[in-house]
């Protein structure tokens, strides 16, 4: 399930990745940064990357998930800080669902 939720990620950072000025490394794998203090992505980007996760789960694993919830958004680790981070929290996520 993680190399699938990884897939999604990196697919969405990719088409992110088009439309910005400074591409996020997707080459770096895990350890891609998206959104740290030191980041070039903006928050209107980290919208538009949640959105897209959340529209390409809901259609493969049929769930619906928040990914920008107010514990994520204030956890002192973000969620979204790299490509292996979000990896997990996903994972993480999709295991708290009562049917999964």
């Amino acid at each position: 399930m993680k190399d699938k939720i990884r897939h999604f990620i990196i697919q969405s950072v990719i088409e992110l990745n088009a439309t910005l000025p400074e591409p996020l490394p997707i080459e770096n794998g895990d350890e891609c940064f998206i959104y740290r203090h030191d980041s070039h992505l903006d928050s209107i980007s980290l919208v538009m990357l949640i959105a897209d996760l959340e529209s390409k789960l809901e259609d493969d694993f049929n769930i619906s998930l928040t990914l920008a919830n107010e514990k994520s958004m204030s956890a002192r680790n973000s969620p979204f800080s790299s490509v292996g981070r979000l990896t997990d929290y996903i994972s993480d996520l999709i295991e708290e669902q009562p049917h999964a």
